[in-house]
C-alpha cells in the first residue's frame, strides 16, 4: 500500500506532510507506517518505515529530525542531523534538506513556515506542552532565526477532537486556574466527566500569539482507526502498545 500524505495549501510550496499509518511495514496493533522507536515495535520495521518517510520527503533518513518528545515546551534548534536526541517536545531550522518531524497518536501534530523568510518549525502539543507554552516557544524560536511571526503560517494535523477527548474535573481545574476563559473549550459528558477541545484550544493559542493563519486538517485520531493511530483508542481497547504517526515539514 503506498503512503496517504495528507497537506494543506497554507504550507504550500513547502514540501511536507501529516503522514497517516498507511503504507508501512509494521504488523499486529503497529500495523502500516508506525515510526515511534519509542513503541515495542521492531526497530528494524521502525526504521524501514521511516525510510519510506524520508522518500517522500525527498531527503536522507538522518535528515529525517526528530527528538525525545517530553510533553515540554522546550524547543530544538537544529541546523544539521542529530548524533543525539535532545529532549524536547518542538524543533526549528533556517536549513534547507532537513525535515523537521514530530511523533503524535492523538496529541497535536504542528508545522509551522515562514515562507519568506526560509524558517520552519514542527511542534508536538498534547495538551500539557500546549498549557505550558510549546506553541509560542516554537514561534519565538522561529524569530529567533529570522522569521516574523505575521508570515508564518502554522497547520495542526490530526489529532484526538473533542467528541472523544473525556476528562475529569481536575483537568478542567488545571485549565481554569490557569485561565478562566479556557472553560469554552470544554464541553458536559457523562457524569461529572467533560470533553475537552484540543485542537480548538491550539487554535486559540496560536491566533492569540499572532502568526498570520492557523488551520486545524479536521481529522480526528481517535475516530478513525484504518488511517490514525490513537493511544486512548488502544487504552480503551486493552491493546499492549500503540503505533506512533509522523508529521513532517522541510525547506
Amino acid at each position: 500500500m503506498t503512503l496517504e500524505i495528507l497537506t494543506s495549501d497554507a504550507l504550500t510550496p513547502l514540501r511536507h506532510g501529516f503522514f497517516t499509518r498507511r503504507g508501512g511495514a509494521s504488523s499486529g496493533v503497529f500495523q502500516g507506517l508506525n515510526c515511534g522507536p519509542g513503541s515495542s515495535d521492531q526497530s528494524e520495521i521502525v526504521a524501514i518505515n521511516r525510510a519510506r518517510v524520508a522518500q517522500a520527503m525527498q531527503t536522507e533518513p538522518d535528515h529525517l529530525i526528530t527528538v525525545h518528545q517530553v510533553h515540554s515546551a522546550d524547543v530544538a534548534r537544529v541546523t544539521g542531523p542529530l548524533a543525539d536526541k535532545p529532549r524536547a517536545d518542538a524543533i526549528v531550522t533556517a536549513t534547507p534538506g532537513l525535515a523537521l518531524s514530530v511523533l503524535t497518536a492523538d496529541c497535536q501534530p504542528v508545522l509551522f513556515a515562514d515562507i519568506e523568510a526560509g524558517v520552519i518549525g514542527a511542534a508536538h502539543a498534547g495538551w500539557r506542552g500546549a498549557l505550558d507554552g510549546v506553541l509560542e516557544a516554537t514561534i519565538d524560536a522561529m524569530e529567533g532565526l529570522g522569521a516574523n511571526r505575521a508570515d508564518i503560517h502554522a497547520v495542526i494535523g490530526p489529532t484526538i477532537s473533542q467528541r472523544a477527548y473525556e476528562v475529569g474535573p481536575e483537568f478542567l481545574a488545571e485549565f481554569v486556574s490557569d485561565d478562566p476563559e479556557t472553560a469554552r473549550f470544554f464541553a458536559q459528558g457523562t457524569g461529572d466527566r467533560m470533553l475537552f477541545d484540543l485542537p480548538g484550544f491550539g487554535l486559540h493559542r496560536l491566533r492569540s500569539a499572532g502568526v498570520g493563519h492557523a488551520e486545524w486538517t479536521r481529522h480526528c485520531t481517535y475516530g478513525d482507526p484504518d488511517r490514525f493511530f490513537s493511544y486512548r483508542r488502544s487504552t480503551h481497547a486493552g491493546e499492549a502498545d500503540y503505533g506512533r504517526m509522523i508529521s513532517s515539514i522541510r525547506l
